[in-house]
């Protein structure tokens, strides 16, 4: 983790190549049975388990908030809007680079994912080696039986399975139009989208471990480092 290091440890992690992965999730209401931390807890993960079969990869602190405005009047949702999260994008990252020479940015939550793009996109043209991750999976759009498992994997204890109950189980294709016209608030009152019922810690590892692997498998690229000297950005 950075934040553990001094600063000789990060420039000397820096020098032998090291990539910074950070998390970007969001603080946002999961339906009645989740926690608001829950886009941020997955992320983490994500950094935490490629972390710990590439030791190139160093973990950065998280970014708890997001582009979030779609889940607003549910209580606790805290949103920062699409044209600040791309803005601490790409200043966090103009700042990291002149420490790494490769950033990863480690997404879970679908609102974050344009300004994120655009964030990456005006990055790399000034030759700032920046790439995003977008998880690829088939599932339920929010607080549904997907991120239920995930969470069931990750802590048990904080998934009130009591509380939990179907929202809208439309495709999202055909949700996206109300979604953009009124927020999750215009579909489902509970802020579920899909269904957590049948959802188990079983599941969720199982999914962890496809995203795991779905992530070693799309970053593989950047290994082996071709020098251990820094080239500069």
């Amino acid at each position: 983790m950075l934040e553990d290091l001094t600063w000789p440890e990060a420039g000397a992690r820096a020098a032998a190549g090291a990539i910074l992965a950070v998390a970007v999730g969001a603080t946002e209401q999961h339906g009645p049975h989740l926690p608001l931390s829950t886009d941020t807890d997955v992320a983490v993960e994500l950094c935490a388990r490629l972390a710990a079969v590439r030791p190139e990869v160093l973990v950065g602190p998280a970014i708890p908030y997001g582009a979030s405005g779609e889940h607003a009047g549910f209580p606790g949702t805290l949103s920062i809007g699409q044209a600040a999260l791309e803005l601490l994008i790409v200043e966090l990252c103009r700042s990291a680079t002149e420490t790494f020479d490769r950033i990863l940015l480690v997404n879970w939550h679908g609102g974050n994912i344009e300004p994120l793009r655009r964030a990456k996109d005006l990055l790399r043209t000034e030759s700032r080696d920046v790439r995003v991750y977008l998880p690829r999976f088939h599932g339920d759009a929010h607080a549904g039986r997907s991120e239920t498992a995930l969470q069931l994997a990750l802590a048990p204890d904080r998934v009130r399975t009591d509380s939990a109950a179907t929202g809208d189980t439309r495709p999202l294709a055909e949700l996206l139009p109300l979604l953009r016209a009124g927020g999750v608030r215009a579909v489902s009152a509970n802020g579920v989208l899909g269904d957590p019922a049948g959802a188990t810690a079983v599941e969720g590892a199982a999914l962890l471990e496809h995203l795991t692997s779905d992530l070693i498998d799309r970053t593989r690229l950047w290994w082996p480092v071709a020098s251990p000297e820094r080239t500069g950005t």
